[in-house]
């Protein structure tokens, strides 16, 4: 338990619903024409099921839990049941053309099973929220975080290599009782080496109940939290506009969430690594063929073309309508020939 966090004192010790209860839920979203679901928890990947279902079809029902090289916990470890690998290819599995995301996430329960998953299913999206909170060791030491800054650095690193291209968010606490200026400087540092295509940061602020309220002095004052508050948000403003811009030129799928706020004649809509897209509403054609057209509605798959960036959105021309399969084999044949093409030309 971190020595932050209230949520264990208001919500209550963790528990897992069965698997079957979680797929029976998916389906009937899928059947109504939800196209994105987002699997949710206090920590979504310790999930275990332990009910009698998986305990008669779990393969290795009295394996340990496997932690991320680095780190550590201090709970029990628990024997058994079906993990957050089982569920994630479960639900991807029985649902091909909806988008699956998971938040939030603990970094000491990434093997690599999940990040192959991810890397192999083309319905589980390419973006990971893995909070850090801290780019300092001691500070991390004095949250109970269970990783030094070194493992965390590692795990980003194998993240990277395993699955390349992923779009990676994160959580910071500014001014944690303790944190130095050096401290701070390290978790600055953080954001330069890792480059998260989004953070969510917050000055800290003390909660009673927790092993901080009890153990710990908050003794950073409020304007050095909220100077330090303001450096990390120039600081990823400057990293995420230069990642976006990245983009610019590339086709990416955007599912449609709702009319743009700025513009009735627009859509706004997220790609495969969560960031907000942009563009004109107009009729499309419907799978490429120009023979047969649509006008895209809240809920539908759109190609387009990225043409502007910011810091926080992007923004691009509609292609075609699609789905989500038959985009992700379009870009499979795509970047086979590309490469073959490479081969050739050597």
């Amino acid at each position: 338990m971190c020595s932050y966090c209230i949520v264990p004192f208001t919500r209550g010790r963790e528990r897992s619903r069965p698997i079957t209860s979680i797929l029976d839920e998916v389906k009937q979203l899928r059947d109504q024409g939800i196209k994105e679901v987002t699997l949710l928890g206090q920590n979504v990947n310790s999930y275990r099921d332990l009910s009698e279902y998986s305990s008669a079809d779990n393969p290795r029902p009295k394996s340990p839990t496997n932690l991320a090289k680095g780190f550590k916990t201090i709970y029990k470890t628990k024997l058994g049941g079906l993990r957050f690998a089982d569920l994630l290819d479960h639900v991807s599995a029985s649902c091909p053309d909806m988008r699956i995301r998971f938040t939030s996430p603990h970094p000491k329960d990434f093997p690599d099973e999940v990040l192959q998953l991810i890397k192999e299913r083309a319905n589980i999206c390419k973006q990971i929220h893995i909070p850090a909170q801290s780019g300092s060791t001691a500070v991390l030491e004095a949250m109970r975080r269970g990783y030094s800054r070194e493992a965390y650095l590692e795990l980003i690193q194998h993240i990277k290599e395993t699955i390349p291209g992923i779009k990676l968010s994160s959580d910071f606490i500014a001014g944690f009782c303790g944190e130095t200026e050096e401290d701070h400087l390290q978790t600055l540092s953080m954001l330069d080496l890792v480059r998260y295509h989004c953070v969510f940061y917050f000055p800290y602020s003390l909660r009673e109940k927790t092993h901080a309220h009890r153990r710990l002095k908050d003794d950073v004052p409020h304007d050095v939290k909220l100077r330090r508050h303001e450096e990390i948000s120039v600081k990823c403003r400057g990293i995420f506009g230069e990642l976006n811009a990245e983009a610019v030129g590339e086709t990416q799928l955007v599912l449609i969430e709702s009319d743009s706020k700025r513009s009735a004649d627009q859509w706004a809509g997220r790609n495969d690594g969560n960031t907000k897209v942009i563009f004109n509403k107009a009729s499309l054609p419907v799978g490429g063929d120009s023979s047969c057209s649509g006008n895209p509605s809240v809920g539908d798959y759109v190609a387009v073309h990225i043409t502007e960036s910011s810091s926080q959105t992007l923004k691009g021309e509609p292609l075609f309508m699609t789905s989500l399969q038959t985009f992700s084999e379009d870009m499979i044949h795509h970047n086979r020939d590309s490469h073959n093409t490479q081969v050739l030309n050597r």
